[in-house]
């Protein structure tokens, strides 16, 4: 992967990488997040020798990042622990004092609705703060 791809065609990648379960999902979750927020910004971090980066979006600060792995793809929320969550989404993590996570397994459905809530009221928070 060179240098100069975009985060967005890195994410690309990243999806391309898992021809099963965990790269549909990666794509299902970008899909809800980018219908959640249309103004929100894809970008790659994290890239070093023994990790070639971490998906993040962001929206007047960071929303949450997408991992695989083996046996989940994980979202993490930079302020998880300050978002309501009725649905029940946040299924790792639970005891940080910041963030929050969830887990989603091969045969897990993810609230499509609930999800799209938590990313709206995650950018709320970001623009409260700027």
């Amino acid at each position: 992967m060179a240098d100069e791809s975009t985060a967005s065609e890195r994410i690309d990648d990243r999806i391309k990488e898992f021809g099963d379960w965990r790269g549909e999902t990666l794509a299902a979750v970008r899909a809800l997040i980018h219908e959640a927020d249309p103004d929100i910004v894809e970008e790659w971090k994290w890239v070093k020798a023994t990790s070639p980066g971490t998906a993040v979006w962001s929206h007047d600060g960071g929303i949450c990042t997408g991992e695989v792995y083996k046996k989940a793809v994980k979202l993490t929320f930079f302020k998880g622990a300050s978002l309501s969550d009725p649905a029940g989404l946040f299924n790792s993590s639970l005891e940080g004092k910041t963030r929050r996570a969830i887990d989603i397994g091969e045969n897990d459905k993810i609230d499509a609705t609930a999800f799209m809530d938590l990313i709206r009221e995650a950018v709320a928070l970001n623009a409260r703060g700027k």
